[in-house]
C-alpha cells in the first residue's frame, strides 16, 4: 500500500523532539505477557502452519519485543515448513517504536532469538535492523513501495492526548480524524493500523475497551462499522494480561478489512490464564460452532455485531444476544412518541457558591430547593435543605438590578465565580451557571437516578425540587412514572447500563444519560392494568426481585436468562 503524508506533517515528524509523559520516560508502555501475545497471534491467524513468508505483519509500538520474539519464532517455523529462506524475509515484518532504547533492545532480542533458532549472526543482525525502525507510527512516512499489511498486531500505548505536548498532539489530530475530544493515543493506532490492511487483512490489538463505550470513540466506531468488520472480542478485565498491574480494562479486539459476518465473543473470569487461552485459541482455529465450556470464561458467537457510531455493548455472549434481541423488539427509553426525555441536573461550575443551605439576603424567588444523590439514597426524596441560587428566569439570565439581594450575594463571591471557564468565555454574563435552569423541571414529576451506583436506583420526585448535576432525570408525557420506575428498578436497567457504560473501579456503573437512553422498554400502553399496578407497587416498596420478575414477563424473556445475563 502506498501511503503519502502531508508535507507539513512530514516536516513536523522530522523536527519534533521525542516526547515523554513522566520523569521515567515511559510513553504509556504496558508490556504484555507471553501467553497473551500467543493468544492474540492465534486469534489473528498468524500461525506457522500457514505460509507467513508471503505475508506482512506490522507491530506499531514494539517496545522491547514482547510481540516481535513470538512473531519471529512463528515466521522461522513457517519458513522451515514452506521451504523459504529466513534470510529473504526482510519485508515480512515491519515494527516501530518511538524510543531509541526500545528499538535497540528489540533488535537485540530478535537477533538473539534468530541465532538460537539456527540463523547466522550476521543474518540475524541484518534482519533485526530491517524489521525494526525508530519512528512515530502515527506520523513518520513509509516507503512508497510498502506492501499492504496482512496483519497489524500489538499493544498500542495508553496515553491521554492532554498529556502529550501541544505541537505533537495537534499533528496527531491532523493525521488521524478519529482522534477527537479527550481521546487516548491508542485511537490513532487503530485508525492508522486499519488503513494499512490488505483486503481481508486483520488488526489484533489488546487495548483498553473504553473506545467502544464513550464519546471519544464515536468516530472510530463509525469507521469500523462502515468499512471493516468486528471478528473477535475477548474481554479481559479479570485476566492477568500484563507484566505490571494496571487498571486498563483491556480487551483483545480483532478487526478485519472485509464485510461483517458473525462475531465471536469471550468474556473472561477471574483466574483466566494460559490454559484457558489455549482452549479459546483451539476453538477459534477449529470448525466447531459450539463454544467450549468449563474454563474460566464464557464464549459464544453473535450472528451480527452492533452497527453505527453509537456506543457498543460488551459482556458475555448471552448478555450481548439478549441486548440485541431487546433492541430489535422494543422502544428506547427516550422516545418522542411518549414524550419521554432523559437529562441531567444543573451544573454550576462553582457549587459552593450556587448550591447552599444559606444565602443571606437573596430573594426567595431566586432560591430553588435542590436534591442531590445523597438526598435520595433511601429511595424517596429526603431534602437536605440545600438551595440552588438561580440566576435564570424563563430561560434567560435575570438583570441583577432587579434582584439586589441576589446581586449582593453574587458580587460577594464574584472573584471565585469569574474564575470559571464559562465566565471567562462570557464575561458579560459572568454570573450564569454552566447550564440553564429549565423553569418547568422543578415542578414536573420526574424519576431521578444517581450517577454512580452498583445497581439502578430510580426515585420519584412528584414535583418541587430541582436536580443537582450528580442526578439524571427521566420525564414523560404519557408514562405513569411509578410503572416506568418499576421497569427501571428491575435488572433490565442494569443489563443495558452495565453492558454499555464505562465501569468504574469496584464495578460501579455510570448511570449517565447516554447509557440510560440505551435501555429498551415496552410501549406504555401495551402493559395491562394488573402488571402496571404490580410494577408500581414493586417500585414503591423497592422490591427489585418482584420488579425483575414482572419485567421479564413483559419483555418475553425468562427470568433465569435475565439473571444470568446481569450476573
Amino acid at each position: 500500500m502506498t501511503r503519502y503524508r502531508q508535507p507539513k506533517l512530514m516536516e513536523v515528524a522530522r523536527t519534533m523532539p521525542t516526547w515523554t509523559v513522566d520523569p521515567d520516560g515511559a510513553h504509556g508502555e504496558v508490556f504484555t505477557r507471553r501467553w497473551v501475545v500467543d493468544l492474540i497471534l492465534d486469534l489473528a491467524g498468524y500461525q506457522a502452519s500457514t505460509d507467513l513468508g508471503a505475508s506482512v505483519i506490522v507491530e506499531p509500538a514494539c517496545g522491547t519485543g514482547a510481540f516481535l520474539v513470538p512473531i519471529v519464532e512463528r515466521l522461522v517455523e513457517s519458513c522451515d515448513r514452506h521451504d523459504r529462506s529466513v534470510a529473504d524475509m526482510g519485508s515480512a515484518i515491519q515494527a516501530f517504536d518511538l524510543l531509541d532504547r526500545n528499538v535497540e533492545a528489540a533488535r537485540t532480542a530478535v537477533a538473539a532469538r534468530l541465532v538460537a533458532l539456527g540463523q547466522p549472526a550476521d543474518v540475524a543482525a541484518d534482519l533485526g535492523s530491517q524489521w525494526i525502525a525508530q519512528g512515530d507510527f502515527l506520523l513518520d512516512t513509509q516507503p512508497d513501495e510498502c506492501r499492504p499489511a496482512d496483519f497489524v498486531v500489538g499493544n498500542p500505548p495508553y496515553v491521554r492526548l492532554e498529556d502529550i505536548p501541544g505541537e505533537v498532539c495537534e499533528a496527531y489530530r491532523s493525521e488521524c480524524s478519529t482522534m477527537r475530544g479527550r481521546a487516548d493515543l491508542y485511537v490513532g493506532f487503530f485508525e492508522k493500523g486499519l488503513s494499512m490492511l490488505s483486503l481481508e487483512g486483520k488488526l489484533a490489538f489488546i487495548c483498553a475497551d473504553r473506545w467502544m463505550h464513550n464519546q471519544y470513540g464515536e468516530r472510530l466506531r463509525a469507521l469500523v462499522a462502515s468499512e471493516y468488520a468486528v471478528d473477535t472480542v475477548v474481554v479481559m478485565h479479570s485476566a492477568d494480561a500484563f507484566e505490571d498491574t494496571v487498571s486498563a480494562y483491556p480487551a483483545i479486539t480483532v478487526l478485519r478489512n472485509g464485510s461483517q459476518g458473525p462475531a465471536r465473543v469471550v468474556e473472561t473470569a477471574d483466574g483466566f490464564d494460559e490454559t484457558d487461552g489455549l482452549t479459546v485459541a483451539r476453538w477459534f482455529a477449529g470448525s466447531r460452532e459450539i463454544a467450549p465450556t468449563g474454563g474460566r470464561f464464557d464464549a459464544g458467537t453473535l450472528e451480527r455485531w452492533f452497527t453505527g457510531s453509537s456506543h457498543w455493548p460488551l459482556g458475555s455472549p448471552g448478555t450481548l444476544k439478549l441486548i440485541a434481541d431487546l433492541e430489535e423488539r422494543f422502544l428506547p427509553l427516550e422516545d418522542w412518541r411518549t414524550g419521554t426525555r432523559v437529562g441531567i441536573g444543573v451544573a454550576t461550575g462553582c457549587d459552593d457558591v450556587f448550591v447552599t443551605e444559606e444565602a443571606p439576603g437573596v430573594e426567595s424567588s431566586r432560591l430553588l430547593p435542590m436534591l442531590t444523590a445523597h438526598d435520595i439514597s433511601r429511595g424517596t426524596p429526603d431534602w437536605g435543605g440545600r438551595f440552588l441560587v438561580n440566576p435564570w428566569e424563563d430561560g434567560q439570565l435575570v438583570e441583577l438590578d432587579d434582584y439586589p439581594g441576589l446581586a449582593c450575594y453574587l458580587q460577594s463571591h464574584s472573584a471565585r465565580i469569574k474564575q470559571r471557564h464559562v465566565a471567562r468565555n462570557r464575561p458579560e454574563s459572568w454570573y450564569r451557571t454552566i447550564d440553564r435552569v429549565d423553569p418547568e423541571l422543578q415542578t414536573r414529576p420526574k424519576l431521578l437516578l444517581p450517577d454512580l451506583k452498583s445497581t439502578a436506583h430510580p426515585v420519584l420526585d412528584t414535583g418541587g425540587f430541582y436536580p443537582h448535576h450528580n442526578l439524571y432525570y427521566v420525564v414523560s408525557d404519557k408514562w405513569d412514572l411509578e410503572v416506568l420506575g418499576g421497569l427501571l428498578l428491575s435488572d433490565i436497567a442494569n443489563l443495558f447500563v452495565g453492558a454499555y457504560c464505562v465501569k468504574m473501579r469496584g464495578g460501579t456503573y455510570r448511570f449517565q444519560a447516554q447509557y440510560l437512553r440505551k435501555i429498551r422498554v415496552p410501549a406504555h400502553d401495551s402493559i395491562d392494568a394488573a402488571s402496571a399496578s404490580a410494577l408500581a407497587v414493586a417500585f414503591r416498596y423497592r422490591d427489585r426481585a418482584a420488579a425483575t420478575a414482572l419485567a421479564a414477563e413483559l419483555y418475553g424473556i425468562s427470568r433465569s436468562n435475565l439473571l444470568a445475563a446481569v450476573a
